[in-house]
């Protein structure tokens, strides 16, 4: 049952950064320090060279199970989730039928627990059906285990039931996941908004879609009181308003995918329906501004928005094309590149991951403190590789990052102190 990590450069967020042993027992961390005294019989890991850190959390993914399996199931999902670092995932309720009643909460955890990868914690519909009117019942989602409630690309248009789920998910100690889009002003439109979208001949999205919601929704977070969680930002004034907002002491959190801080709307060029996503990818300024909202703490965790499709549908026209690219067995290397670029410290890239996601959601998760569950990620920060996507765990090969020369790759992932991947054995 015990397992010595020896030897690697062990980095817990806010408390320790330094090379040592970790030492694992009966799946909890015993020990993080120099020279550990191991019992016999414990399993050795070298880490020597390598990074020792807290398993990553991913406030963000989709696992269309139930109702589009043939897409990505819970166990795939999982698979590909441990293959690229992450211990812990919230999956967002837009399956079929959603998840907005107990019933579904508890077989996607199930489902998750058979799986036998990574934690799997679902997130529970706002309103019934995901169709903005009438509430889920979001203490009995609660109860049965979900850590959020969202109703995810289907923002909830109406302020009014918008108000009544942060009051009462105030009640229950829940946050509030909205994705910002007014789907009025973003109607019809499958790109950015601007000059790439008229020299295509595409109808845009513009930013303001974004930002009008962003707006309301930090409004009516100040007038309940509700801790609001802002999914995939992407726009200059996204970042903006959750930095003034932070200011002001209101309870706002954000996340940031790494394609909106990675690639710009010109990958669209050609008609590059892997490039399609929602938020769609935005300009270099927009880049830049989610780049410094990282920097400066506005933008509180990195979420990969892991969405599969399965390929004949993103072989469609790019306006008949689903939205969404996979992110999991990607993430880690796209932000260890705003380290290599100097926008992020290698202490923060992994609170970013890790610690703070976990904080988001009130998780007890995203650390290598003694006593917490031994959810481990061993990387080898150096290793360089070429991004191939038949070589995912994921069903899905949906990447705009095909072909990409990138640099980080996790060697071996631990989750309550077994180990559920090795680089190694994928490989061989």
């Amino acid at each position: 049952m015990a397992i010595h990590i020896a030897g690697g450069h062990v980095i817990d967020p806010g408390r320790f950064n330094g090379v040592a042993d970790v030492l694992i027992n009966e799946g909890r961390i015993v020990a993080v320090g120099p020279n550990l005294k191991v019992p016999a019989g414990a399993t050795k890991i070298d880490a020597k060279g390598r990074l020792v850190l807290p398993g990553f959390v991913d406030l963000h993914v989709h696992f269309r199970e139930p109702g589009f399996e043939y897409k990505e199931s819970i166990q795939s999902g999982a698979a590909a989730a441990v293959a690229g670092g992450f211990t812990s995932v919230c999956c967002m309720p837009n399956t079929n039928p959603a998840n907005d009643n107990q019933a579904i909460t508890e077989f996607m955890l199930e489902r998750g627990k058979a799986a036998g990868l990574a934690n799997v914690f679902p997130i529970g519909a706002i309103t019934k059906g995901l169709e903005g009117k009438e509430l889920a019942e979001i203490g009995d989602l609660r109860r049965a285990g979900c850590v959020a409630i969202s109703d995810d690309g289907k923002p909830v248009m109406n302020s009014l039931v918008m108000r009544r789920a942060m009051e009462y998910a105030l009640a229950f100690d829940v946050a509030v996941v909205d994705h910002c889009e007014d789907l009025h002003l973003a109607e019809g439109g499958c790109m950015n908004e601007g000059v790439v979208s008229t020299e295509l001949g595409l109808p845009g999205m513009p930013s303001a879609a974004e930002d009008v919601m962003v707006s309301r929704n930090i409004a009516l977070a100040e007038l309940t009181g509700a801790r609001l969680h802002l999914a995939h930002i992407s726009t200059e004034g996204s970042a903006r308003m959750v930095r003034e907002a932070k200011s002001r002491g209101l309870r706002v959190t954000a996340e940031a995918c790494p394609h909106h801080f990675t690639i710009t709307e010109e990958t669209v060029r050609g008609y590059n329906t892997y490039a399609k996503m929602n938020p769609p990818l935005r300009t270099e300024k927009d880049v830049q501004a989610i780049k410094e909202g990282l920097r400066d703490g506005t933008i509180d965790a990195i979420a990969t928005d892991h969405a599969p499709h399965a390929t004949q549908e993103k072989q469609l026209g790019f306006a008949e094309a689903p939205f969404g690219i996979v992110g999991l067995e990607t993430a880690l290397p796209l932000t260890l590149a705003l380290v290599e670029e100097g926008i992020l410290s290698l202490e923060s890239a992994v609170d970013k991951l890790s610690t703070a996601p976990a904080k988001v959601f009130g998780l007890a998760k995203g650390t290598l403190a003694i006593g917490a569950d031994a959810d481990v990620t061993i990387v080898d920060q150096h290793e360089q590789w070429e991004v191939d996507p038949a070589k995912f765990f994921s069903k899905s090969r949906n990447t705009p990052f095909a072909g990409w020369k990138v640099k980080g790759r996790v060697r071996t992932t631990i989750v309550s102190g077994r180990v559920v991947f090795e680089a190694s054995r994928a490989e061989g």
